[in-house]
């Protein structure tokens, strides 16, 4: 399993997401608003500004501080133990 991390030592499974995509146009706040009213969203933000929406095969958002490049850039790491941590 091939974890991507995403901020504050938080990770997602790799092989369950689907899509990263930028906080900035309408189509990912109402993802965002969906998955609160849901109970969906995983905030892993630690109170900073959102600027990334990882949406997961299991219906769940992750919410990021990080920018959708910074976690494309971690997710394509061969995994040197700092952003991608593999099992």
């Amino acid at each position: 399993m091939k974890l991507i991390n995403v901020g504050f030592g938080n990770a997602v499974n790799a092989d369950r997401v689907i899509a990263v995509i930028s906080i900035d146009s309408a189509p990912s706040k109402r993802i965002i608003a969906k998955a609160k009213e849901t109970n969906m969203l995983i905030d892993a933000t630690q109170g900073r500004k959102t600027h990334s929406v990882i949406v997961m095969d299991s219906d769940h958002v992750v919410s990021s501080y990080l920018k959708p490049e910074t976690i494309l850039n971690r997710s394509e790491n061969s995994g040197d133990g700092e952003d991608v941590y593999a099992e």
